[in-house]
């Protein structure tokens, strides 16, 4: 059986694939990410890691990849499925700070990425969660993606993609035991988190409790590790607890 990482080349994906490896000895993980040749050099060196060339803003032009399905038929199935992917800003875009700074564009792109390619991606590989054991479907979300915890405003693209990430994960947390029993699917949040992600944010990130990525993959790693059919349709932070919706 093999992990599925989506988004490895990214700060969260990255240090979780490596804990993986760690801890799992026999482990063999396929790692997707738009830039193969941007993960971790230990990574792309390692005989058990699979990289494959996905994009979460257009998963339909790349989960039809031939090497997908045989290394799924090779390594019967899926364990774990993974999706670290997410995007907060970039050179295009910044969270809004107020009602004027809402873009249609980054609306969407927030959108793509964060919750629609992770649905997409569950829906191509959905055929390797069959089997006996327990199958654990992750999407890595975000405190800030809770409505009854929204006191702040702002990050309107943010919030608004990770709620409806939320959303996606309670739908398939309905629709996937009864097809693919045994089965955990939830959305964990994992904490703050020193990465590119968070660099442009290191002022307020002051009066906060900051990981490395090392630490938050170990917390990740944790609580997947933990999870049982029971926990199916969380929403789970990093140290366990449940979070609102």
């Amino acid at each position: 059986m093999a992990t599925v990482i989506a988004g490895i080349s990214g700060a969260i994906g990255s240090a979780l694939a490596t804990r993986y490896l760690q801890d799992q000895p026999e482990q063999t993980l396929i790692g997707l990410c738009r830039y193969p040749e941007q993960v971790p050099e230990a990574l792309q060196q390692s005989s058990r890691v699979h990289l494959l060339p996905w994009d979460a803003a257009a998963p339909e032009h790349t989960l039809q990849n031939p090497d997908i399905e045989a290394l799924l038929d090779r390594y019967g199935g899926i364990d774990d499925l993974i999706y670290a992917a997410g995007l907060l800003h970039d050179d295009g875009m910044f969270p809004e700070k107020r009602l004027e700074d809402l873009s249609a564009d980054n609306l969407a792109r927030a959108f793509q990425v964060n919750c629609i390619g992770f649905g997409m991606l569950v829906q191509a590989l959905a055929r390797g969660l069959r089997g006996k054991r327990l199958k654990r479907v992750i999407a890595v979300s975000a405190k800030v993606g809770s409505i009854s915890d929204n006191h702040l405003g702002g990050w309107y693209a943010y919030r608004c993609s990770k709620a409806a990430l939320n959303m996606m994960v309670k739908n398939l947390s309905v629709e996937l035991p009864r097809r693919y029993a045994p089965i955990a699917c939830v959305a964990l949040h994992p904490g703050t988190t020193r990465s590119a992600l968070s660099a442009p944010f290191s002022q307020s990130l002051a009066s906060l409790q900051v990981h490395d990525p090392a630490e938050t993959a170990d917390n990740l790693f944790g609580v997947i590790q933990a999870l049982t059919e029971s926990d199916n349709g969380r929403f789970v932070s990093w140290d366990g607890s449940d979070l609102p919706w």
